[in-house]
């Protein structure tokens, strides 16, 4: 009995550490936070001019390239878990003065949580036109649009 109970324990704690691991997996919602407009990469690269970017990624990734006049704010986590799930923080002091400036905030892509909580929290704040690209920086070079490094 102590055996089996021993395999059980070893087998749940398995599945746990597998759940874990595949959490970066979970696509964003496909539907933006409250007061959150979600933006193509085709539709941001047209407006890129009267658009403030701000870069969620790593400083790292950021470095390897990030969209033209893109400002570096990493998120990040302070709780982890599953995505949906988690909290985090970034620099806020960077965001525009003026709260009717229209803002744009990416990650990597569908899987990137950063950017969905990043526009949630620029709303909640009070800016008025806040840009959610979903699809992140991935499609954005995957189209071959214009990467600053």
């Amino acid at each position: 009995m102590k055996k089996i109970l021993v395999t059980l324990s070893i087998l749940v704690l398995v599945i746990a550490m597998a759940g874990i691991a595949t959490a970066g997996d979970v696509p964003t919602p496909t539907e933006a936070p409250a007061g959150v407009k979600i933006i193509s990469a085709a539709d941001a690269k047209n407006q890129i001019s009267n658009i403030k970017v701000f870069d969620m990624r790593k400083a790292l990734n950021f470095g390897k390239g990030h969209l033209p006049g893109a400002t570096s704010v990493p998120y990040k986590w302070t709780k982890k878990g599953h995505p949906s799930q988690r909290t985090g923080e970034f620099d806020v002091s960077k965001l525009p003065a003026d709260k009717n400036q229209k803002i744009l905030f990416h990650s990597d892509g569908p899987n990137g949580w950063k950017s969905y909580y990043a526009s949630k929290k620029a709303a909640e704040m009070g800016y008025t036109n806040v840009l959610w690209m979903r699809e992140g920086f991935a499609t954005w070079s995957e189209k071959g649009y214009t990467v600053e490094h």
